[in-house]
């Protein structure tokens, strides 16, 4: 079996473009008539690579993998690490290994005709428990989290009714207008006394039935990390995330020693060595690598193996499409040490527009797939439909804000 080809899908997601404004998606197709699925992860606005990525990904496929047999998961993945980025990775690098990574898996997976998890070792558990961020969907989400707790309240008892036994939300503002152009920044006391009111709040609401996790996306400086976390403590969260930045692994230890709530973090770190570096420091004791960046299947099992050397659970990360979900429930259904999944709220709205098979839930669990390869397969005619590009989605918002 060799790989023959290689296609894109850049999505363009409808509003309230839950999980990005776009998702990538790479269509992986052998000589045998196999076909595998993956998709990079894009944080944040990346500019130019909505226009670029069917050419970065076609000289990938040309330079690494044309001709080659995608059973051979491990030596292709290395060979693109060393290769790619001359064994320095970066975001958006490993963005692209990711998606191919995940597609060769999906490809075996169909070849053996089994799931995944069967070829990662075997399925650990039959069901995967999973969080979402409280979302508003009838107004503003970040004006509900900052200064609306009796909504947040709401929302969030709404939320463990349906099953969600983990809720997330940003409780602070996440506009720079008045600082510095780049995170971290230290946070005025009207921040603090927003935060307290909303964990107070989201507690009050769920009782135990429901674990609160809180997010502040890296904004703010350690200082402002310990002075928030000793606000919160007596809520008794199950994890801070992202505390400061995630570049600085020491500082980040440095917090995680200064609290007692646990610290949640890997979003945006990518590849075995990145997380080592912060294992080593004590940084987490949560990690959280996303499918679609750390390097795919491939490399998020090592990761998951260096963290239970470490007494560290997995909670992996997802901010994109269902190929990102399908590849982590794979993940999550093998290793011994997950404790829980990220989920945009139930898998459901626009995922169920491209996917050819819904995923599966019970109340607020995912159900792993027992179809082979990653369990998802994507409807390519409703991805034809919705291709983007950068000048399109710019139009969008320029006639969003006439409206």
């Amino acid at each position: 079996m060799k790989l023959v080809r290689a296609q894109t899908f850049v999505v363009q997601t409808p509003p309230p473009h839950s999980g990005g404004s776009f998702w990538f998606f790479v269509k992986l197709e052998t000589d045998t008539g196999l076909v595998g699925w993956g998709e990079t992860a894009v944080l944040g606005a990346l500019h130019g690579l909505e226009d670029s990525y069917e050419l970065l990904v076609g000289q990938v496929f040309e330079g690494y993998l044309a001709g080659r047999n995608p059973i051979d998961r491990e030596a292709l993945y290395h060979k693109m690490y060393e290769g790619m980025m001359a064994q320095h990775p970066d975001y958006v690098g490993m963005g692209v290994v990711s998606a191919i990574d995940i597609a060769l898996w999906d490809i075996a997976g169909k070849h053996y005709n089994t799931p995944v998890y069967n070829l990662l070792g075997g399925r650990y558990r039959d069901r995967v428990r999973t969080y979402t961020y409280i979302y508003d969907m009838e107004g503003n989400t970040t004006q509900t989290w900052t200064s609306d707790a009796e909504r947040l309240g709401t929302l969030a008892a709404k939320l463990a009714d349906e099953g969600f036994t983990g809720l997330k939300f940003d409780p602070l503002v996440q506009s720079s207008s008045r600082r510095l152009p780049n995170p971290p920044w230290e946070i005025p006391l009207s921040e603090y006394d927003n935060a307290e009111r909303g964990v107070a709040a989201v507690r009050e609401a769920v009782g135990n039935r429901a674990d609160i996790l809180i997010g502040t996306h890296g904004q703010i400086t350690p200082s402002a990390a310990r002075r928030l976390a000793a606000r919160i403590e007596k809520y008794d969260p199950l994890w801070l995330e992202e505390p400061c930045p995630p570049e600085n692994y020491k500082q980040m230890g440095e917090i995680a020693r200064r609290t007692s709530i646990p610290i949640a973090t890997g979003e945006r770190l990518v590849g075995i060595h990145e997380f080592q570096n912060l294992f080593e420091q004590g940084g987490c004791a949560f990690a959280q690598p996303d499918l679609g960046s750390c390097g795919g299947i491939t490399a998020c099992k090592k990761i998951a193996a260096m963290a239970e050397a470490n007494y560290i659970l997995m909670a992996p990360h997802i901010w994109g499409g269902p190929i990102i979900t399908a590849a982590a429930v794979q993940i999550d259904a093998n290793i011994p040490n997950f404790l829980i999944q990220e989920s945009i709220y139930k898998s459901g709205g626009f995922f169920d527009e491209i996917v050819v098979e819904p995923f599966e839930w019970d109340n607020g669990d995912l159900i792993p797939s027992q179809r082979p390869g990653i369990g998802i397969e994507l409807n390519e005619e409703k991805l034809e439909q919705h291709r983007g590009s950068l000048t399109a989605i710019r139009r969008q918002r320029q006639a969003e804000k006439q409206v």
